[in-house]
């Protein structure tokens, strides 16, 4: 059932990371009960419930938030709960009637999860942005893109995922190991621009002893080095190549039949672009599927850049059954030798699972009737 097994969540509606979050708990056994409002709000892109993979394994309620009986029926949800995650800007949930002093005083030992972009304080708390914006004033993006062109955006994995979701539930599951010996939640403030910061901490350390430039493409691991940095093949396809270490690097040489006597010193930054025009000759002269043979053994650092497509059917996708079907999306990480966690259902229509979902949470026929003709959920 997962190493989470018996952890009860509440996760308030949201997009992005909050929403990531949930997913990553529940997968890992927690049940997780999604709370989303009963008229339903713009959230983002417009995707159908059922490649909503973000919301898999969890159980929905659609409640009115705006009535007295639905924010009862929240209320009881959470006094329910071991954690309550959400992800609205600084204020939201107090205004709802559902803050963290008042569900902390019915719950004394519910952790309460706050995700936002900015944080719950400072001079930008109440800003709108997206992951984009949040990697964009932590120097993150600043730092990724080629050298003469703009910064590019790494989809939104840094701010989003990386720097906020990942964040909220090592905090999460941190307050809630605490909370097994104190007795006593509290809340735990993730702010994605907190999270992105603390994710560039290497690259800090490098700048501190002279190891890193401040300009993009200039640096070991930013693309800037010709032994880090992908290549385009003969046929069109990309290979990979992050050969840092020596004997990497010579490796790599010898995948390439070149010889380092006949090639610029790779320490030297003012022949990077020379030696990067070597090896993007050699590499244009097969296909990517020829190189992938050539570095498949041996410890070169080469890979082929596959897509999103492509990915799923590799071999090593394959044998380690990274990924499920269609409805499921990649599988469940990370992995446990005794309680490996699982995909346990596809997304669901809050709407069509609130009563059944209210009704696993405690809730009998009667209660749940009452909050329908309420107009606090849709009819059942």
């Amino acid at each position: 059932m997962g190493p989470l097994s018996g952890l009860r969540l509440v996760e308030m509606a949201g997009i992005g990371p909050a929403p990531f979050c949930g997913m990553l708990l529940a997968d890992m056994g927690a049940e997780v009960i999604r709370i989303d409002r009963l008229v339903a709000s713009d959230l983002g892109l417009p995707v159908d419930t059922r490649h909503d993979l973000l919301n898999r394994s969890k159980r929905a309620v659609a409640l009115d938030l705006k009535s007295p009986a639905g924010v009862e029926a929240a209320l009881r949800l959470i006094a329910r709960a071991d954690a309550l995650i959400e992800g609205f800007r600084p204020g939201v949930m107090e205004r709802l009637g559902l803050g963290p002093e008042r569900c902390l005083a019915l719950n004394p030992r519910l952790v309460y999860g706050r995700m936002t972009g900015y944080g719950q304080d400072g001079p930008m708390k109440d800003r709108a942005g997206h992951d984009i914006n949040y990697i964009a004033v932590t120097g993150a993006l600043a730092a990724i893109g080629p050298r003469e062109g703009p910064p590019v955006p790494p989809l939104n994995l840094v701010g989003d995922f990386g720097g906020g979701a990942l964040y909220l539930a090592m905090g999460v599951l941190a307050a809630l190991f605490e909370a097994r010996g104190s007795g006593r939640g509290q809340v735990v403030d993730a702010a994605m621009v907190d999270g992105v910061a603390s994710l560039m901490t290497m690259m800090a350390g490098l700048s501190g002893a002279g190891l890193w430039r401040n300009e993009r493409a200039a640096n070991p691991i930013d693309g800037g080095a010709p032994y880090y940095a992908t290549y385009r093949t003969q046929d069109g396809g990309w290979m990979a190549v992050g050969a840092i270490e020596e004997r990497f690097y010579q490796a790599f040489l010898h995948g390439l039949g070149l010889s380092q006597a006949d090639l610029p010193d790779r320490n030297d930054r003012s022949r990077w672009q020379e030696l990067r025009g070597i090896f993007a000759v050699s590499f244009a002269a097969r296909s990517r599927a020829e190189w992938e043979a050539v570095f498949a053994e041996g410890d070169a650092c080469v890979t082929p850049v596959l897509d999103m497509e492509e990915c799923r059917s590799s071999r090593l996708a394959v044998e380690r059954g990274m990924y499920g079907n269609a409805a499921e999306g990649p599988a469940s990480a990370p992995r446990f030798s005794r309680t490996p966690g699982v995909v346990r259902a596809a997304p669901v229509d809050a709407r069509a699972d609130t009563a059944a979902a209210l009704a696993a949470w405690g809730f009998g026929e009667a209660e749940i009737a009452a909050l329908a003709c309420a107009g606090a959920i849709a009819p059942t």
